[in-house]
């Protein structure tokens, strides 16, 4: 019987990175010297604790709306002991219209287990910070890396996709963070710590700003030039470009949303306020109201809801 030789799997081929990894790292920690934004929770003195709360913030929501809700709630808990003593009404009200709330509700619980378990100060390591309430593996490793100046893995869908364009040759990252993916990240890490912290900041501000989802800025990207492996194949399109953008409008999201902003202007909602908002599907109205006592947004009131 003849022997056939396995061809290799994608994230071995992809991981030949080598000297064009190092030209690639080189172009992006050079770019981000001149280019990277001015925000307070890069600046020298920020608190581990204050660089925690940005990374839950920012998840899934864009800097502009996340600067000024950062900036004051840094104001009124500059500390975990701060928020771990705070009412949890006032946690609500001040996250505001960042939307996904529970993350508000994730940060509080996050703070009581710092002040709890760890005398009021961030843990380092990745395993440890894992074990904080809200906290999964990109904010464990961004944490350790923007926080602690260590050195850790940071993967979020900014970095996803100039990996995927600069070194896969590919529009688009995989669907999920694949193997393949989390492979590569780790191979183009400097093994310099020090490297390894400027490389993470560098490459996810690069993605923020110039290899952005829609109209990447090629002719400004400084790998342009150090052999992005998709633009020098042209820009290809996706091959399976079957991304939708999640429909927000008439959704159960919008109207747990309206919902919580009339909690957090009047503190409660009667029942026939909130199905005013959506009069005509209660169904909806029913299911909204439920999620969000089941998820803790929200307590019964003798005629509605009210913040906890």
């Amino acid at each position: 019987m003849r022997e056939t030789q396995e061809a290799p799997s994608d994230a071995t081929s992809e991981l030949r990175a080598g000297p064009q990894a190092e030209a690639i790292v080189d172009a992006v920690v050079d770019w981000y010297a001149g280019a990277a934004r001015d925000l307070p929770w890069r600046h020298a003195g920020a608190s581990a604790w204050s660089i925690l709360v940005s990374e839950v913030m920012l998840q899934q929501t864009p800097v502009v709306r996340v600067l000024p809700r950062w900036q004051e709630w840094m104001e009124r808990w500059p500390t975990p002991a701060d928020l771990a003593d705070a009412p949890t009404a006032e946690v609500l009200r001040c996250w505001d219209r960042l939307g996904y709330p529970r993350r508000a509700l994730r940060l509080q619980e996050c703070a009581r287990a710092i002040v709890h378990e760890h005398g009021g100060e961030v843990p380092r390591g990745e395993e440890l910070l894992r074990t904080l309430p809200g906290i999964g593996e990109y904010t464990a490793a961004a944490i350790t890396t923007f926080a602690h100046h260590g050195r850790a893995v940071v993967v979020d869908t900014n970095i996803r996709r100039v990996l995927a364009r600069s070194l896969r040759g590919r529009a688009l990252p995989d669907r999920s963070y694949s193997a393949a993916e989390r492979a590569l990240a780790a191979k183009v890490l400097p093994s310099d710590t020090a490297r390894s912290v400027a490389w993470n900041q560098a490459v996810m501000e690069l993605g923020a700003l110039v290899c952005t989802a829609r109209t990447p800025r090629c002719a400004q990207c400084p790998l342009a030039e150090a052999g992005c492996a998709w633009f020098a194949a042209g820009q290809p399109a996706p091959e399976e470009d079957t991304r939708r953008r999640q429909a927000f409008e008439g959704t159960d999201r919008q109207l747990r949303g309206k919902i919580m902003a009339l909690l957090r202007r009047n503190g409660a909602a009667s029942q026939a306020a909130i199905e005013a908002l959506d009069p005509g599907d209660l169904e909806k109205v029913t299911r909204c109201r439920d999620s969000l006592l089941t998820d803790g947004l929200a307590v019964r009131d003798e005629d509605g809801l009210r913040l906890p």
